[in-house]
């Protein structure tokens, strides 16, 4: 065998084993990372990302408060003066939140 087809079958039986090296210490990211950006893709993906669980209690926040909402303007009180007490304390419910 010529001495050049040596150092060639040599220098990729290093390049693989450096990159089996390199692969072993830092993982495998290009499977995690599919579909995901930055930190996250090292997170499991069956669990939702901080950032969908903050805009998930967002939206259960809106939905809570279109609800307080609803009964305000459908509140059906015949006193006019229980109302307006009831009106202003549930709007005030509202701004506490």
């Amino acid at each position: 065998m010529d001495h050049w087809v040596v150092i060639m079958v040599l220098g990729i039986v290093a390049i693989s084993a450096f990159s089996r090296v390199q692969r072993a210490k830092y993982g495998d990211f290009g499977k995690r990372r599919r579909g995901r950006d930055g930190p996250q893709a090292l997170l499991d993906p069956a669990q939702p990302s901080p950032r969908e669980q903050e805009l998930q209690r967002e939206v259960e926040d809106l939905r809570t408060r279109i609800h307080v909402l609803e009964r305000i303007a459908t509140d059906a009180n015949s006193s006019q003066g229980r109302h307006t007490n009831n009106l202003a304390a549930e709007i005030e419910s509202l701004r506490d939140r």
